[in-house]
């Protein structure tokens, strides 16, 4: 399968088909996936905007299924949060079943890259002392457009990363900013957790989220993100609520 401008093409056995991307349904690459593990704090200009340490190691938490949506699919704002906020991330998809990994060996263990944007109710979050409930509302883990395969990223540490509100840059920043690498994170989680094909690490968000602005800006009806990874895409939501 190809996007080439405005334009899908797939590649039957006998001719190729042609949709305008406007007329295209998008579904989430992986609309269940057995694990969704995130991890914190692993940009360092995101550490200096919170005015946090940068971690000695990676602080991990998870999302869980009911919280995908697709690209062009709407975020809702739930009816207990006045607080809710973006965060644009790099999102590793597991390609075979990963355990004792080690780093040299890490990379083996990916199938591609996506793109996460990790929707955060933060009075849930920071009220519980704990990110479980402020994470993974319903709708907190719009993921795409697409899926693309780890030998069409030649270094995933010089991506341009950025995210759009209404058309205004709020986050922009680069992968090169990463604390814990791929490989570190990979083999830090098999440890412990076994990976299974096709679940999702979320490698964490660069600068300009909502909380750390003056003043704080929270995802409100009718707001429009767009997120964007170099040699990914583009993953555009709408907010509700």
């Amino acid at each position: 399968m190809q996007q080439k401008a405005a334009q899908l093409i797939i590649e039957g056995k006998n001719k190729n088909f042609r949709f305008a991307l406007s007329d295209i349904t998008y579904l989430a690459p992986i609309p269940e996936p057995e694990k969704i593990i995130c991890v914190g704090l692993n940009y360092l200009d995101h550490c200096k905007e919170t005015g946090m340490d940068p971690p000695k190691s990676p602080v991990i938490f998870s999302k869980y299924a009911n919280a995908i949506i697709g690209h062009n699919d709407t975020v809702e704002i739930p009816s207990n949060s006045n607080e809710v906020d973006f965060e644009a991330e790099l999102a590793i998809v597991i390609g075979k079943e990963a355990k004792y990994v080690s780093e040299a060996d890490a990379n083996d263990y990916v199938f591609g890259y996506t793109i996460i944007n990790d929707i955060s109710a933060r009075d849930q979050q920071f009220a519980d002392g704990q990110w479980s409930r402020g994470k993974t509302a319903d709708t907190f883990a719009p993921t795409g457009p697409i899926i693309v395969t780890r030998d069409e990223v030649d270094n995933p540490y010089e991506l341009a990363i950025s995210l759009e509100l209404n058309g205004v840059v709020m986050q922009n920043s680069n992968t090169s900013n990463l604390i814990f690498t791929i490989p570190q994170i990979i083999s830090y989680l098999t440890q412990s957790i076994t990976l299974k094909p096709g679940d999702l690490i979320a490698t964490g968000t660069p600068p300009g989220v909502g909380m750390g602005r003056k003043p704080k800006v929270w995802l409100k009806d009718g707001d429009k993100m767009s997120v964007t990874i170099e040699k990914i895409g583009t993953l555009t939501n709408s907010v509700l609520g």
